[in-house]
């Protein structure tokens, strides 16, 4: 069954319809006729089966069938990933909400090698919250990651609300597994964190005074392993582990 966004503000269970993009893709691209069933959601754990009742100019009106309510996440998971070249960033987005980031922070670090304008970012914000948008519907994700603009290192820590673990993936020589920092925190709380910051750098790692900025706020440096990672290949890695401890 095909897939569709509904906007939280526009979500309306008792008048639901299609607009803009999704109403040209479920009529234009799918062809999409009335009497045929489809699923909505509003990316905040909502979803409704529906039959397609009208097809108007700019909108597709639809009527409830059946509703269902997905609970969150067992772990609030931040992915805060340093914006990597070319469109390895598109990959990552698309993986984080697979996987099941709550959120994905772009980060503009000192040897992130992509610059942006104030214009530009806000453009690549928007790209990249669509990208979440059609990852959530293909994977039946009903929780919708929110994309952050992108943001500096320091402006991103400076306004970091607290998660129970906070971690920076690292190449120094300090850095503990990730499965020692979870029994760790097991063992110390006698619980899983419900809520956890993994922090990716760019091609070239973070510079020592970032590595130093995350761990005065709270970030604890992890290694990945003897083998230096791709940066679309660490994010993934990481995401998978945590999903795999902390969301089953």
């Amino acid at each position: 069954m095909q897939r569709f966004y509904i906007a939280p503000e526009n979500w309306n269970r008792d008048a639901l319809s299609l607009v803009g993009a999704e109403a040209h893709h479920a009529r234009h691209v799918l062809r999409l006729q009335q009497g045929n069933r489809i699923a909505v959601f509003n990316g905040r754990g909502h979803e409704i089966t529906a039959e397609i009742v009208s097809l108007e100019r700019d909108r597709i009106q639809l009527r409830k069938l059946d509703e269902a309510r997905t609970p969150p996440l067992r772990c609030r998971i931040t992915l805060a990933q340093a914006i990597p070249k070319g469109k390895n960033m598109d990959l990552i987005v698309q993986k984080a909400v697979e996987i099941g980031a709550s959120e994905i922070a772009p980060l503009l670090s000192d040897r992130t090698i992509v610059s942006l304008s104030d214009e530009a970012a806000v453009q690549k914000q928007q790209k990249w919250q669509q990208i979440a948008i059609e990852a959530a519907k293909q994977s039946g994700q009903n929780w919708l990651p929110h994309v952050h603009p992108p943001k500096k290192a320091r402006d991103f820590f400076g306004g970091l609300a607290p998660h129970h673990l906070q971690l920076i993936g690292s190449l120094q020589s300090d850095a503990v597994h990730l499965k020692r920092v979870l029994a760790e925190y097991q063992g110390e709380h006698g619980k899983r964190p419900e809520s956890v910051l993994m922090c990716i750098g760019p091609e070239g790692d973070f510079t020592p005074a970032e590595l130093n900025l995350a761990r005065s706020h709270g970030c604890r440096p992890i290694t990945l392993g003897p083998i230096i990672l791709r940066v679309e290949t660490a994010a993934i890695y990481c995401l998978s582990i945590l999903s795999y401890e902390l969301l089953i």
